[in-house]
């Protein structure tokens, strides 16, 4: 259910829905909708979201909003990442609070993956 004034739904540009979809299900288990050749929808079971064709990229060097997963197996989740076919734009590191890394996806988006559990 939609909470008043709160972030409801975010939308990513890509060009192969079908490499974006088993990319999100076999890595973080998303579901999916597909509402035709333009528009691929999600979810990971508290946010929903969706996927439009463009070849544009959102990355944080073209000043995109970063989108920031939790996982409570850090260095597991990053392996994981890394072998169904994300590259890594940034190791692992600390920052007040917990560590993270960040990764692109298939199509090039950038997105985070954070934990505040230690090794």
């Amino acid at each position: 259910m939609p909470s008043n004034q709160k972030i409801d739904y975010v939308e990513f540009p890509a060009s192969n829905f079908g490499a974006q979809q088993v990319f999100y299900e076999k890595t973080f288990k998303w579901t999916f909708t597909d509402y035709g050749p333009d528009y691929l929808a999600f979810t990971d079971g508290k946010i929903d979201g969706g996927f439009y064709k463009s070849p544009l990229k959102s990355t944080t060097e073209s000043g995109s909003a970063l989108v920031v997963l939790y996982t409570e197996a850090l260095e597991q989740t990053k392996e994981k990442v890394l072998s169904c076919g994300a590259k890594l734009t940034k190791d692992i590191f600390s920052f007040p609070g917990g560590r993270r890394f960040q990764f692109s996806d298939p199509h090039g988006n950038e997105l985070a993956v954070w934990s505040d559990k230690t090794l």
